[in-house]
């Protein structure tokens, strides 16, 4: 299937190192980000698990909660957790789903194009399952991001999406490129600049399409 921004995430019960979890049950009234790895044991993969584990309270405080996947068997997961916690100093206390049937792969649209996985695959096989997804409580996809095996992700860019996503949750705004909280958003062009001027009393208008206000505070 292809998957793309607003669609229901795809449900789904798989093993994990938490147990068996049905995903849209544990994403309960918050969010949840989704991120997956072409194999266990390997550096890149290392690096951005060991990323995840040091910024779990951030995730907490923003009442999301952040699950792994990856296409190795539960029992290298269990061994790769040392691993990460060894090389980021901090341990892994989210779940990592197993995923050697590729079934959330498949289900999630992670797969390469025309890929064949035999038995014995390396991390070849399944280079583009280095995807991200930021899902809202409404269990629909927020945002989608996809890497390449040489390329690292950065975890305080998807931290500052899911920040704006949540900022931006049922409030006619949108944020300007390279926005951080705190800085002013852009206010959706539905609201009339009269409309806005009495709304938002610190708007700015830059442009008569660009019009910048301060965020309401949730």
């Amino acid at each position: 299937m292809t998957l793309r921004i607003n669609d229901t995430a795809p449900d789904f019960v798989a093993d994990s190192t938490e147990g068996r979890i049905s995903f849209h049950e544990a994403i309960g009234d918050g969010y949840a980000i989704l991120f997956s790895h072409p194999k266990d044991f390997t550096p890149v993969c290392t690096t951005e698990f060991g990323a995840v584990a040091q910024l779990a309270e951030e995730f907490a405080k923003r009442n999301t909660k952040v699950f792994g996947v990856s296409v190795d068997p539960l029992e290298a997961h269990e061994g790769w957790k040392a691993d990460i916690e060894k090389y980021s100093g901090k341990p892994v206390t989210f779940p990592m789903f197993a995923d050697p049937d590729l079934q959330i792969a498949k289900l999630y649209d992670m797969m390469p194009a025309e890929s064949v996985l035999p038995d014995g695959r390396t991390p070849a096989h399944t280079a583009t399952v280095r995807s991200t997804f930021i899902i809202g409580p409404d269990k629909k996809v927020k945002v989608m991001l996809i890497y390449p095996m040489t390329v690292g992700r950065n975890f305080q860019e998807i931290l500052r999406a899911l920040d704006a996503v949540r900022a931006t949750d049922g409030v006619p705004f949108a944020t300007p490129a390279d926005w951080k909280p705190g800085d002013k958003a852009i206010v959706a062009l539905s609201v009339p600049t009269e409309e806005a001027q009495q709304k938002y009393k610190d708007l700015e208008i830059v442009l008569p399409y660009v019009r910048k206000a301060s965020l309401p505070a949730q």
